[in-house]
């Protein structure tokens, strides 16, 4: 468990800068699908199931103008920054866990 923090900017200007931290990785990621399920909501609100597939995250993400992560690192008590290509990588390996989950 690697405390996460998201920094997302997803317009031009900086006053759209925000973050959210996580106790994990894995709950960042989860958390940046999250984010992309409440844009997909707010652009269909008449829409009762929302679905789509890792492309379609990923191009979301391709949109954004910055998304990183700053993940701590226990050995030199720092945190490091990871950019838009990792992110995009994390997800895809707990997206394809899940799928291949026996709970799933």
């Amino acid at each position: 468990m690697s405390h996460t923090i998201l920094l997302v900017q997803p317009g031009a200007r900086p006053e759209t800068r925000t973050y959210c931290d996580y106790e994990s990785v894995n709950e960042c990621m989860e958390g940046v699908c999250k984010i992309y399920e409440e844009h997909l909501k707010r652009r269909n609100p008449n829409t009762p199931t929302i679905t789509y597939d890792i492309s379609q995250l990923f191009d979301f993400i391709d949109t954004l103008m910055d998304i990183s992560c700053m993940v701590y690192q226990k050995s030199t008590n720092t945190y490091a920054p990871y950019n838009k290509e990792w992110i995009k990588e994390k997800i895809y390996v707990l997206l394809r866990q899940a799928a291949f989950s026996p709970n799933a």
